[in-house]
């Protein structure tokens, strides 16, 4: 799976980690699938919820705002974002305890104190298991391919 993400998105992302931190983040993308391409087109920022800061848990009523304004926009919510503040750009035991629906992709930014680089990568959820995705930056007209990696 590739998802082609706009580059300001990227940096929102980022930014909300960084903002967030020492919780985490987290929001829904809006966008569409075509084959094995997803587009991002809009975040749909949402309150974490979650008790314990290592943990998130979209705002329900963030949920069905977002679902209402993609429903609206004629796209479909493609994924989720977070961030693992001090932990890895990969999915944790509770991502995989809470993930569930069929080829969402999972977008993980890992952050640190300060202004340390964000990095971030894709997954998708298939078959009970995370798969790496490709995330390609597109910025203007240009497209940039990203293996996950932090932006330099």
């Amino acid at each position: 799976m590739k998802l082609i993400l706009p580059a300001e998105l990227r940096v929102r992302i980022e930014d909300e980690a960084r903002a967030a931190f020492p919780r985490e983040c987290c929001g829904l993308i809006e966008g569409v699938r075509d084959g094995d391409t997803a587009r991002g087109f809009a975040l749909h920022p949402a309150r974490n919820i979650a008790v314990q800061a290592d943990r998130f848990e979209i705002a329900p009523e963030d949920h069905f705002a977002a679902l209402k304004t993609v429903r609206e926009n004629g796209h479909e919510l493609i994924g989720c974002y977070h961030s693992h503040p001090n932990g890895k750009a990969e999915p944790s035991a509770s991502d995989l305890q809470g993930a569930g629906e069929e080829d969402f992709l999972w977008l993980i930014a890992s952050t640190a104190r300060g202004h340390a680089p964000v990095v971030l990568a894709a997954f998708v959820y298939s078959a009970a298991v995370f798969l790496p995705a490709e995330v390609v930056c597109a910025v203007g007209a240009d497209l940039v391919t990203s293996s996950g990696n932090a932006r330099s």
